[in-house]
């Protein structure tokens, strides 16, 4: 396995080089970990056969890498809820302060989950009763979620027995991120070309060290704080025990349940990592030494560990399974896409009460990768991000983040034993009532797209 992450990180170096001096890359905005992963899938004796990158193989003759999305995805979780937090914020202070972001966010994301079970119902099933009932949950998992939770999901569904799960899960992520950033530009270009956008008047190039992805001194952050004493302990040794603590934790309670608790409904071993990581934080605060868990510093290992889940969940694909199941994959995609396109233009400038565009464009990104992505196509059209939408997604994503995690957890065991229609059912009354909660507490704005709305003049005055 060390040998495995060795090769990985060759290949994440030489992407991020290739990143840096390659022209088209930057202007496509592609993220490393995408490009490294497509090197390594090149590399596999899939593509090439005189020359093969020498990742370890299991007994049966498969990829190791294959297992290893579903191991860090279990690390990711860990970092969740540890780590010092400030006071968290009510939910009537989240609806006042970010409501129509709070509606928009949730109804969306709830929503790609129901219409893909539901066309997955009704339309895939009726096309092929042999697919897989977790296939169309996957495009969501894939879009909305991202490859973590296309792993976190996908090692789930491949515990009850379906053993394609993670290739078909990462490939719709793969799309997803794709198409997030080349649709995300596409929208761009139209929204400056029409005049939509509020801060920008024609299609804003980052800056160039974001576009290389190397930072000037100027740009440069801490990417988190000393907690505890060097003499004593590195402050990253004592963070990343304390994640491996809770993955050493989930991975014994996981034996353990399989021991005690046989049956149909298993435990996913990301949630009692999670769980795992909630409980050490509250032990340490109990023993007033959980000040001394640095949140930044978890987001960070969290975030590296989403760099080597990406690249090791595209270099792992089985391109066998892709072939085979070409056809469902094509259009659980483009549903996807026009789900987000639907979404951002059809609802988002109907909730959003100023910067309609520039919030919508931010949404399309998440909704079709991760947040990563949203945060670059955002910065395209502010800048400055004087649009206060990034505040106020991290508002809304307290609540959402929890209903999130809860959806990752008991959806795929639901739909891996057959029951599609009540989650299907409950989870489009939940999109609905957010919506229609949005327009009885917000107010919808049927102004046209290009209209200014209340607040957007004095930001683009101070903007100038």
């Amino acid at each position: 396995m060390v040998s495995d992450f060795a090769l990985m990180s060759i290949l994440l170096v030489i992407a991020h080089l290739l990143r840096s001096k390659i022209g088209i890359i930057q202007r496509l905005y592609i993220p490393t970990p995408i490009i490294a992963g497509f090197l390594g899938f090149l590399g596999t004796d899939q593509i090439l056969d005189s020359f093969v990158l020498p990742f370890d193989k299991t007994e049966s003759g498969a990829l190791a890498i294959t297992t290893y999305p579903s191991l860090l995805v279990v690390v990711l979780f860990g970092t969740l809820f540890m780590g010092a937090r400030k006071k968290r914020p009510s939910i009537v202070d989240v609806v006042r302060n970010a409501g129509d972001t709070f509606f928009y966010s949730f109804a969306v994301e709830v929503g790609q989950y129901a219409v893909a079970l539901w066309f997955g119902l009704l339309v895939l099933g009726s096309l092929d009763p042999t697919l897989q009932p977790g296939f169309a949950l996957m495009m969501p998992a894939g879009f909305v979620g991202g490859h973590g939770t296309a792993a976190a999901i996908g090692g789930t569904l491949v515990d009850y027995g379906w053993n394609e799960a993670l290739t078909i899960g990462n490939t719709f992520a793969t799309v997803g991120l794709l198409s997030g950033i080349f649709g995300g530009m596409v929208i761009v270009n139209l929204g400056t070309r029409f005049g939509w956008t509020r801060l920008v008047k024609s299609a804003h190039e980052l800056p160039p060290s974001v576009r290389r992805g190397f930072l000037d001194e100027g740009e440069r952050r801490p990417i988190g704080q000393e907690t505890v004493s060097p003499i004593a302990m590195d402050p990253l040794t004592w963070h990343i025990a304390l994640v491996l603590v809770a993955y050493a934790i989930a991975h014994f309670v996981t034996e353990l349940s399989s021991v005690l608790l046989p049956g149909k409904y298993k435990i996913p071993m990301f949630s009692l990592s999670m769980i795992a990581g909630a409980g050490l934080q509250m032990v340490l605060d109990a023993l007033r030494v959980g000040q001394y868990v640095d949140r930044q510093t978890m987001s960070r290992i969290g975030s590296c560990v989403s760099d080597y889940l990406i690249a090791f969940g595209i270099a792992s694909v089985n391109i066998s399974v892709v072939v085979n199941y070409a056809a469902p994959l094509a259009i659980m995609c483009v549903l996807g896409m026009a789900y987000a396109v639907a979404a951002f233009w059809l609802l988002g400038r109907k909730v959003f009460h100023n910067f309609w565009f520039e919030r919508s464009l931010f949404a399309y990104g998440w909704t079709t990768g991760v947040v990563a992505i949203g945060i670059t196509l955002l910065r395209v059209v502010d800048p400055r991000l004087k649009s206060s939408t990034l505040g106020d997604f991290a508002l809304a994503h307290v609540f959402i983040s929890s209903f999130n995690i809860a959806l990752i957890i008991t959806l795929p065991a639901l739909i891996a034993n057959d029951v599609i229609v009540m989650p299907a059912v409950l989870l489009t009354v939940a999109s609905a009532t957010c919506i229609l909660l949005s327009r009885t507490l917000i107010g919808w704005f049927p102004d046209g797209a290009g209209t200014l709305r209340e607040g957007e003049a004095a930001v683009i005055a101070d903007d100038k």
